[in-house]
């Protein structure tokens, strides 16, 4: 079977509210018809029937749906989930078993929706082991009840879903942490102004435009320093080169033992030449 079966245009179009009072129009299918439907799909390959079984059973995919609204996901993006997880069901039926198709699917579609919350209701995954997943979807529903779990009732939990005491205090707080997005919409009304990190985590220095200038003209100050200090005399060039720009920096003492002068004839040259580099560097500039 195809699981791209297509909707009827009335579903395809318009808000989600009327996809859901389309849905909960569509006509139910007595137990000989929809055996029929089913026999025609296993032995003839019929894909009107089979999408005819999907769509008549469209509306318990809704009602399954509604009971994982609280995991702050789309709920049109867990009920399409769930609509494979139905189609995928339509797939596998065997209308000899005796049991109506939607007894059959909520297995099919429930894990799907399962699926697509574990990957999606946090940005880093909170369950991935099979203990984790019964862990995750158990542990949600007794804490709506309960708040945060005192230590009773976390050891209950473990013995009860045969977890480790330790995994049942992680989970629990990987689910009361909330995930805020980066920028958060702001036309849409609200009573409080919604604070969205793009706000207050912008760094101004990292803006790409700023950062290019600013080495372009980091390039063009250093060009003009190293031609300036180019056209100074050998022994200027060496004291300051000696003095400044020279893993082992040398000291006003050590050049002065070098050329034969004092240690102030030295800070005098020195003093001249920075002078001379910044003359041309901000005239040049």
């Amino acid at each position: 079977m195809n699981n791209t079966v297509a909707l009827p245009s009335n579903l395809s179009v318009g808000t989600f509210d009327s996809y859901l009072n389309t849905v909960s129009q569509m006509p139910k299918l007595t137990a000989e018809y929809e055996k029929e439907l089913a026999v025609r799909y296993r032995e003839d390959g019929d894909l009107e029937a089979a999408r005819e079984l999907v769509l008549s059973n469209l509306r318990f995919v809704a009602h399954i749906a509604r009971g994982y609204s609280g995991y702050g996901l789309p709920l049109a993006d867990i009920m399409q989930e769930g609509n494979v997880g139905l189609m995928k069901a339509v797939k596998r039926f065997d209308p000899d078993m005796g049991v109506r198709l939607v007894s059959f699917a909520v297995h099919w579609i429930r894990a799907e929706i399962h699926e697509y919350v574990i990957k999606n209701w946090r940005i880093v995954k909170v369950a991935t082991t099979k203990a984790q997943r019964k862990l995750f979807f158990n542990l949600r529903k007794s804490k709506k009840g309960l708040g945060w779990l005192s230590k009773d009732d976390a050891e209950a939990i473990a013995e009860n879903l045969d977890v480790d005491l330790k995994i049942v205090y992680e989970m629990e707080e990987r689910l009361d942490g909330r995930d805020m997005a980066f920028d958060m919409p702001t036309n849409e009304p609200s009573e409080e102004p919604i604070s969205a990190p793009v706000n207050y985590l912008e760094q101004h220095e990292a803006d790409p435009a700023l950062l290019i200038e600013n080495a372009d003209w980091k390039g063009h100050e250093e060009g003009l320093l190293s031609e300036a200090l180019s056209e100074l005399d050998e022994r200027s060039q060496d004291i300051l080169t000696s003095r400044w720009l020279s893993e082992k920096k040398a000291t006003l003492h050590d050049l002065a033992a070098r050329y034969g002068v004092s240690a102030e004839r030295i800070r005098q040259l020195e003093s001249n030449a920075m002078k001379k580099l910044k003359a041309a560097v901000i005239l040049e500039a």
